[in-house]
């Protein structure tokens, strides 16, 4: 199972798991809603298309755009559409 945490608090957790690019995407059904929020940031990737991000809260912590997903990822990408992968100290094991 991977949990992904951050400040020792479990965000998400699957059995379910797809790698790409070293990152590891979770279920978006796997995350822990109420430490999500969204944000309007966006960035792009030439062959997964428009990534859109959350923040994440925990208590007073806000760890801005740690979280991302593509709505709708190009058809090379597909295997990550409804899914959601983490960095700037989110660890994932």
């Amino acid at each position: 199972m991977a949990i992904a945490k951050w400040m020792d608090v479990v965000i998400a957790e699957s059995d379910d798991i797809v790698v790409v690019e070293g990152n590891q995407y979770f279920p978006i059904s796997a995350i822990k809603n109420i430490y999500f929020i969204y944000s309007q940031h966006t960035t792009y990737c030439p062959w997964k298309g428009v990534a859109s991000y959350y923040h994440l809260k925990i208590s007073d912590q806000i760890n801005e755009n740690s979280a991302w997903y593509y709505a709708t990822p190009q058809a090379a990408a597909m295997n990550i559409k409804n899914r959601i992968a983490f960095w700037k100290g989110v660890q994932v094991d």
